[in-house]
């Protein structure tokens, strides 16, 4: 159940910043393009002149004052990279170049997958450690994020993540170790170009051929007898 809870914690986290992306640049967007738009229906229709005129100078104030639009998304955008590492080491999704290890026996793939997750365990709490010493420096200074300030928002409220994230993948490679000394994966299941895209060209190779074989029986029973 905790390890459900877990996995679920850091997809809701991902989807939460890619949607509040989304939405956040979407509605700076939409807010950027409309107020034209009602300054040439004010233009053009002389009776709604008036409320069109409102319209437009309310979303001009709008978009000047969504300066902290950019901001938001690039925080988010640094979240959602910072908590995906931990998510892409759980699904396998980080690309891996294992091209040469596979060519030996599996105890030799599995002693290489373990060297790798000790370097991979060391080098991420590197970055742990040194990100928490830069994040009580953020704290001790306490100084507000750009355009973000005006709503609370520190530096370090932001670069709380790099810890965190970096805290997750440690997490997530002791668990890819136990589960290679258990034995129940040789390596790191990394995501791998290669076979990929020689599964999409057999994959289209097949829906080519249905697609072929399903025109030609329908030619067939259309023709005139």
């Amino acid at each position: 159940m905790l390890m459900r809870a877990w996995a679920r914690l850091e997809e809701g986290i991902v989807v939460f910043c890619l949607t509040g992306m989304t939405l956040v640049t979407f509605a700076y967007v939409a807010v950027t393009n409309l107020y034209g738009l009602f300054y040439d229906l004010a233009d053009a229709v002389p009776a709604l002149e008036t409320p069109a005129f409102a319209v437009g100078d309310f979303l001009l104030s709008l978009a000047q004052q969504m300066t902290w639009s950019l901001a938001v998304t690039t925080s988010l955008f640094a979240w959602m990279i910072f908590v995906g590492v931990a998510y892409c080491v759980r699904i396998g999704a980080h690309i891996g170049v294992d091209l040469l290890v596979r060519l030996f026996p599996e105890r030799l793939q599995r002693v290489f997958g373990i060297l790798a997750c000790l370097i991979f365990i060391g080098y991420a709490g590197l970055l742990m450690v040194s990100s928490f010493t830069w994040l009580q420096s953020l704290m001790v200074n306490n100084i507000g994020a750009e355009d973000l300030d005006v709503f609370g928002i520190k530096e370090w409220h932001i670069a709380l993540v790099e810890p965190i994230g970096m805290a997750l993948v440690v997490a997530r490679l002791v668990e890819v170790l136990i589960n290679i000394l258990r034995g129940k994966q040789l390596g790191l299941e990394q995501s791998n170009e290669a076979s990929d895209a020689l599964s999409l060209m057999e994959r289209h190779l097949e829906e080519s051929k249905a697609a072929d074989s399903a025109a030609s029986t329908t030619s067939t029973t259309q023709s005139p007898r």
